[in-house]
């Protein structure tokens, strides 16, 4: 069970699967700062930052005592694994998560999501749909690697919506 102690959470799973809407609900009731990838890797206009770059911001947050991280960027998830306390992995059926990305897609368009980088407009484009329906078959076995090399860090996996408001509604507040 998770408890006060932890300090550095990663939340990962697909696109789609929940990882901003629970990290925003723990740092409020954790009272952690809050940093989302996708806010630190996407400059204006969805333009990329540049791996070396983007490295270093990681690492720099990673040293910080207290933090909730959430989003993918594989390259980067064994760094963050060594860093967390906890590590709460979404795996969401696909369905689910492609259902939601569309939904976002549509309730987004032509604003900025609050957990995305500055001017990047909602969008969604066939390459995204098919990563997110693929992240199953070609994300989520390099995740469980990662995750069964860790060591002193908990690991708590939630498969569906309902797990996720048990956990919120267990979590002790700080």
């Amino acid at each position: 069970m998770v408890n006060r102690r932890h300090k550095r959470i990663l939340i990962i799973g697909s696109s789609g699967a929940g990882k901003s809407t629970l990290s925003k609900k723990l740092a409020e009731q954790w009272k952690l700062p809050l940093v989302h990838l996708d806010a630190l890797f996407w400059n204006p206009g969805w333009v990329p930052t540049s791996k070396p770059e983007f490295q270093e911001k990681i690492k720099l947050k990673l040293e910080e005592d207290e933090w909730i991280i959430d989003g993918n960027f594989n390259s980067t998830l064994e760094l963050r694994a060594k860093y967390a306390d906890l590590i709460i992995f979404l795996d969401f059926p696909r369905l689910l998560c492609t259902y939601r990305v569309i939904k976002r897609a549509w309730e987004y368009r032509g604003k900025t999501r609050p957990d995305m980088g500055t001017d990047c407009e909602e969008k969604i484009d066939f390459e995204f749909a098919e990563w997110v329906w693929r992240f199953p078959k070609d994300v989520r076995p390099g995740i469980l690697k990662v995750l069964r090399e860790a060591s002193n860090v908990e690991i708590c996996i939630l498969r569906n919506p309902v797990e996720v408001k048990a956990f919120i509604d267990t979590a002790p507040s700080r």
